[in-house]
């Protein structure tokens, strides 16, 4: 058993031995650090250029203290836009021209993997007090699905249950035993296990299997409770993984569906149309080093038990204490021991669902922002990827940058009202002979606007394109597409300034220690009473009120700038209670609005899945017992040397 090494030692990696030539295949990647050059050059370049331009802005009526700050988060906030920008525009290109992101070949003349499955994986679903019926439906049609390609003999599928409420504890069994009914001897492949302590969250669950079963599979690929996929996306996996054997994990994109409510429908429409494009573009620079998003992936198993035992962190929060999000960890893991991980961005048949509402959306947001900062903890660990350490710098940026964004606006809005108050007194020293005329660099000021907006607005006018080019049938139309692009646009501003509220104040909340709640999703759609939604938008509308009417009165000129902002937070209430309608969600479905390719194109696996929700099973007489699980075949899965991770402390 390989241990994860000292950190004086070189990572160690586990390439097949045997090898004497690379399967037909196999993943080659050619100019690796010449895209990572090209990329970062591009958006420091972009960064740089924006940044010198508000910094002329600034000092053209002297740079105040206030303003040098404002410029630093400025800054940081405008590089973060910039490596946005080229990601999507390097996935916009080789989208266009139908190249693959990471072989750089054309996608046309890529035939079909039909190799042998050769290999034993483990599908696994681990879950904690989520909906019975819903994980059960999801389970059985990825299963079915898998039947239907011949190939379901090489998997075993695993529900791994940390559910701590008794009741849905039972409901689980019993929701088994018919299921194991209905599949007759298709159930001897399948297992529940249930672990009556919740040790370590997911990250215990998870290894916890490992150390039982993980010897029988050469494979491990992981579902959330939510996830679907189809048959034919498992065999891609599993056929991509053995003619790669080194690499130690393949990511794919999970498109939400099943969204039935407003804001569920945008946030549905908004990923399936930016994130493949986006994704490709990610694929191309980050190349043999992705990062692993916790669900939809697959894992090489002996890879994961030698190398992704997490140990939990000295220190108390956000720093310390169990690594919460865990997936970028793993991944970082494993491509220090010499590992490959793969995003493939063209793999379809990987679905997920997402919170229906505002409040659930913020929520979730709740708990990454927590594990992402904690990765700031980490970035030191040594023998990391470059690439690592970005996905770790970013990931924990995503979130901060709110803070950031909010800080600029507030810092903005002072030093226009002090600027605003001073506007007339041009002689500022006691024995000054010429006036301190203001400056204003109009041309400068229009000129980094249209670069921000550029930058913010760009990959979503490209992504309309890749959709009207190639994937027009897909969302029902090009006229469809459109619509749907200008109302995702129009209620994504109108939503940004609530989202950067609730960001900045979980940054806040987790800088300062405070506990982050890890319970299951609500992920079926409700109408949201309007008590909790002035509830949870009250003080950022009233604030908003104060500081629109503050803006106006002593600097109306820049309360104009403000006005998308003020009015997205004194309307919070209305947007987080409007966009949780069902039945705005079914209106804009009936006249192709946010119409997604689930929607215009069902997937069988889709359709099937609601067949088994529409039915409800009669409850059991008698309660189920604990069903009867495979043999123990314990293999030790060891945990990181504490002295490798030097989290930080506040």
């Amino acid at each position: 058993m390989t241990h994860m090494q000292s950190p004086s030692a070189p990572p160690v990696s586990r390439p097949v031995a045997d090898l004497t030539s690379a399967p037909a295949d196999e993943i080659r990647i050619p100019a690796k650090s010449l895209r990572r050059y090209i990329y970062v050059l591009l958006s420091v370049i972009t960064a740089v250029s924006g940044v010198y331009i508000m910094f002329d802005i600034l000092r053209a009526n002297d740079l105040t203290a206030l303003e040098a700050v404002i410029l630093v988060l400025f800054g940081i906030s405008f590089t973060w836009l910039s490596l946005a920008f080229w990601s999507g525009l390097f996935g916009f290109i080789l989208q266009m021209l139908r190249i693959d992101p990471l072989t750089l070949k054309s996608t046309k003349n890529l035939g079909a993997d039909n190799s042998p499955i050769i290999t034993r994986t483990a599908v696994v679903m681990p879950v904690y007090n989520e909906d019975t019926h819903r994980v059960i439906a999801g389970f059985e049609a990825t299963l079915r699905s898998l039947e239907k390609t011949g190939e379901i003999a090489n998997f075993d599928f695993f529900l791994l249950s940390d559910t701590t409420n008794l009741t849905i504890a039972q409901a689980e069994r019993d929701a088994w035993q018919q299921l194991q009914e209905r599949l007759g001897d298709l159930g001897k492949q399948t297992f529940y296990r249930r672990r009556e302590k919740n040790i370590a969250r997911k990250v215990g669950n998870l290894a916890e299997f490992c150390q039982r079963w993980g010897a029988n599979y050469e494979h491990l690929l992981v579902l959330d409770a939510d996830s679907i996929m189809t048959g034919e996306c498992l065999v891609k996996m599993v056929r991509a993984m053995q003619a790669n054997p080194r690499t130690g994990l393949i990511q794919t994109i999970p498109i939400p569906v099943r969204q039935t409510t407003f804001f569920g429908r945008f946030v549905q429409f908004a990923a399936v149309l930016y994130s493949p494009m986006l994704a490709t573009g990610i694929a191309f620079w980050q190349t043999d080093a992705a990062n692993y998003w916790g669900h939809n992936a697959i894992i090489r198993m002996r890879a994961f038990m030698d190398h992704c035992g997490l140990p939990t962190l000295p220190g108390k929060a956000p720093f310390g204490g169990d690594i919460l999000s865990h997936d970028f960890v793993e991944a970082a893991m494993l491509r220090r021991a010499g590992w490959d991980v793969f995003l493939l961005s063209d793999l379809e048949g990987s679905y997920e669902e997402v919170p229906c509402n505002i409040i659930d959306y913020a929520k979730r947001d709740r708990r990454w922002v927590q594990g992402n900062i904690q990765h700031l903890g980490i970035l030191s660990l040594r023998g990391l990827h470059p690439i690592s350490r970005m996905h770790f710098l970013l990931g924990a940026t995503a979130y901060i940058t709110s803070l950031i964004w909010l800080l600029m606006l507030v810092l903005s809005t002072a030093d226009a009202v002090v600027r605003a108050i001073n506007s007339n007194v041009y002689f500022t020293e006691t024995y000054q002979l010429y006036p301190n005329w203001p400056i204003a660099k109009t041309e400068l000021i229009i000129a980094l606007i249209a670069l921000t907006t550029l930058l913010l607005m760009g990959p979503k006018f490209l992504g309309v394109i890749v959709a009207l080019v190639h994937r027009r049938k897909q969302f029902g139309g090009g006229f469809a597409i459109i619509k749907g692009a200008v109302v995702e646009t129009i209620f994504a501003v109108l939503i940004a300034p609530i989202m950067m509220v609730y960001h900045a104040y979980f940054v806040i909340s987790v800088l300062l220690g405070f506990k982050v709640n890890w319970d299951s999703q609500d992920r079926e759609g409700r109408l949201l009473p309007w008590g909790e939604c002035f509830a949870r938008t009250s003080k950022m509308t009233i604030a908003a009120i104060i500081w629109g009417a503050v803006t106006y009165k002593y600097a109306p000129v820049f309360f104009w700038w403000l006005i998308p902002v003020i009015t997205g937070l004194i309307l919070g209430a209305a947007l987080v209670r409007y966009s949780s309608s069902l039945d705005l969600g079914r209106s804009t479905r009936e006249h192709k609005i946010l119409l997604c390719p689930s929607e215009a194109i069902e997937d069988p696996v889709l359709v099937h899945l609601d067949e088994l929700l529409a039915v409800e099973h009669p409850k059991l007489e008698t309660p189920a017992p604990i069903p009867e699980l495979p043999a123990d075949n314990w293999l030790d899965m060891p945990h990181g040397d504490l002295d490798e991770f030097r989290p930080i402390t506040r």
